[in-house]
């Protein structure tokens, strides 16, 4: 089972996402928890990358949804389906909303396109469940 975990910053994923993998290995479930960008090595290069923007100057809206894809790509593929196929539930911080959110809304990229290069990233790969905590950007933290 693939589950998704989606909200602002602060808004409590982490926390909400080590309650349920607890819960899920006290059940005996195995699980293992990945985060967008990041989980393997190229993401987490990636990952450095887009939070260091002093490092890249000017990055504009369509480098960095592609950025987001090659991490997602790889992630994908090189962990997200072994995991599945060897039957552990994956739980992420962060998958295909948030790009939508913050690429396509925020930095105003077309949403189709946004869509059809999330779609090509995942190749299929969809969340079984998200989970959206909704709260207030200014509450959070």
């Amino acid at each position: 089972m693939l589950i998704s975990f989606e909200g602002t910053e602060g808004c409590g994923k982490s926390t909400q996402l080590a309650l349920l993998r607890a819960r899920l290995e006290a059940s005996g479930r195995p699980v293992e928890l990945l985060r967008e960008p990041g989980g393997t090595r190229l993401g987490e290069k990636i990952r450095h990358l887009l939070q260091h923007d002093d490092e890249l100057e000017n990055l504009n809206p369509e480098a960095e949804l592609l950025l987001f894809a090659a991490s997602r790509a790889q992630l994908v593929r090189e962990r997200i389906l072994p995991l599945l196929r060897a039957g552990t539930t994956v739980l992420l911080d962060r998958f295909l909303d948030s790009t939508t959110v913050y690429q396509g809304h925020a930095r105003g990229l077309p949403l189709d396109a946004v869509a059809a290069i999330n779609a090509f990233a995942v190749g299929g790969t969809l969340p079984d469940l998200t989970f959206l905590l909704d709260m207030d950007a200014t509450a959070a933290h």
